[in-house]
């Protein structure tokens, strides 16, 4: 096993066995950690050493503000300081050994477009809206919906992998196929298994399909494979139900590219890396974020554009790999 040093506080200590992190921990580290830890990289006696802070468990909850199927509510998260946090911007993205972290917006059989909002402070969740009234989809979604936090599609980035179909200017949206209904704002540690290259009206709207580390199949379900042996059909039904949801407003049916079939696993991390690269750049302003909320609270970025984190527990590691 990597030998680890570290100085933390007492709140992490649980995650320590004889002076080692446990080993789910280190699975992956590097991939995990921002890009300020992969900088901090450097050749000790012939090993590679990593040194870093890790993020330990963010503790976030949310509080409603306003009454449900208005204008003005409002599903805000904050830390265990009481603190509000973006759930776009400071929920981490990844976990390590392959699992990130998804935001629920929209549990599965409801109707209401709840989503984050991206152009107001701390990115609430709320309801959609169009010409002033609260937006529903015309039936019920089918499984969990939500983000990925820390991803953006560009859109002034043009996939020449998908017709050169333009970034939609969100979090890069997630349908989660476990059996629970989740709740708003509940926070999941999901793999990701396929995904989606969904073309609405002309921009790319990326759906990332993965399950929820708390089912039952979660265990069995690891690529588009299994989901089609352990759950059949689904990948055919969640592509037809977002083709064909505008439809009954007198709208043409969605697009999809990638021959309009779900793309493998391997291909849904591909293109989480690339969208985390891209909000990468967005909160260091490297792309203008034109009218995009990117107000944080527990990330600071330097002057020479390197991430580092306050508020959450964070262990301070040198890692020999």
């Amino acid at each position: 096993m990597a030998a680890v040093r570290m100085a933390t506080g007492g709140a992490a200590l649980h995650a320590l066995h004889g002076g080692h992190l446990q080993s789910r921990m280190l699975v992956g580290l590097k991939q995990q950690l921002p890009l300020s830890c992969r900088r901090g990289r450097r050749n000790v006696i012939g090993k590679r050493s990593l040194c870093c802070k890790a993020l330990f468990r963010p503790e976030v909850h949310v509080k409603e503000e306003g009454q449900p199927s208005t204008l003005d509510y409002r599903v805000f998260f904050f830390d265990k300081s009481g603190k509000k946090v973006s759930p776009w911007h400071d929920i981490p993205l990844q976990l390590g050994d392959g699992v990130f972290n998804f935001v629920v917006e929209i549990p599965k059989e409801t109707s209401a477009k709840m989503e984050v909002a991206t152009e107001e402070l701390f990115t609430p969740i709320k309801q959609d809206t169009k010409k002033g009234k609260l937006r529903f989809y015309p039936y019920n979604i089918n499984w969990n919906y939500g983000l990925l936090p820390q991803t953006w599609e560009d859109p002034t980035f043009a996939n020449p992998e998908v017709e050169g179909a333009f970034g939609d200017n969100d979090p890069v949206d997630v349908v989660e196929i476990g059996g629970r209904q989740a709740k708003m704002g509940e926070i999941l540690k999901v793999k990701p298994l396929a995904a989606l290259a969904m073309i609405d009206e002309g921009e790319l709207d990326w759906k990332i399909v993965a399950i929820s580390l708390d089912d039952p199949k979660a265990s069995v379900v690891n690529d588009a494979t299994d989901v089609e042996k352990h759950f059949p059909g689904t990948l055919t039904a969640i592509r037809d139900w977002f083709r064909d949801y505008k439809i009954p407003d007198g709208k043409p049916a969605n697009k999809f590219g990638l021959g309009n079939k779900a793309a493998s696993k391997e291909y849904a991390l591909k293109v989480i890396a690339e969208t985390n690269e891209s909000w990468s750049k967005l909160v260091k302003r490297s792309i203008d974020a034109g009218e995009l909320s990117l107000k944080v609270t527990m990330i600071e970025v330097d002057k020479a554009g390197a991430f580092s984190y306050a508020g959450w527990e964070v262990l301070d590691l040198e890692v020999e790999l």
